[in-house]
């Protein structure tokens, strides 16, 4: 019988790690997801809080239990892409962390959302995840929706910054 706290998938996407919370940013090729991973690490640095790339491009995930965890993609190790730079080394990795949020970058998300956060299913694990779609992630506001979102879900933002908007997250199924 195949047990599925012990299911693994590898999905096209970014990760890092904001603390001890892992965030999941998934999207097609080319919409932003190194960028956004990139802006969400040059404010943590600034706000001298520990943060770490864990994966781009590709992310390994395993369940242990009722948590997914992210890990690097072993032929790509330290590296994540800049457009128009090409693949650079990272400063500070870390192996794996345990996914506390999805962000999904999509061409077009609805006006006015009953609610901007939702929820989604990584290997039968309920996540909590918010949809950013290209013009939001132009603005410049994604790294501030995407930090108010992981402490609305994760109550990581306690003494981490400050939060603007009080996102609610869905209750679990």
């Amino acid at each position: 019988m195949n047990d599925p706290s012990s299911r693994t998938d590898s999905v096209h996407a970014t990760c890092i790690a904001l603390g001890e919370a892992g965030l999941l940013i998934r999207g097609p090729s080319g919409a932003g997801k190194s960028t956004l991973a990139l802006l969400l690490l040059d404010r943590a640095a600034l706000m001298q809080r520990p943060a770490s790339l864990v994966a781009d491009d590709r992310v390994r995930l395993t369940r242990q239990g009722g948590t997914v965890l992210a890990h690097a993609d072993p032929t790509l190790g330290d590296r994540i892409e800049v457009r128009g730079l090409g693949l650079l080394p990272v400063a500070d990795v870390l192996p794996s962390v345990p996914i506390r949020l999805v962000v999904d970058c999509v061409a077009d998300a609805p006006r006015l959302p009953e609610n901007p956060l939702s929820r989604t299913r990584l290997l039968d694990v309920d996540l909590p995840s918010l949809c950013l779609d290209a013009a939001l992630r132009r603005s410049g506001l994604a790294p501030r929706l995407v930090l108010d979102a992981l402490a609305a879900c994760a109550g990581v933002a306690s003494g981490t910054h400050c939060p603007v908007l009080r996102l609610t997250p869905l209750p679990r199924p």
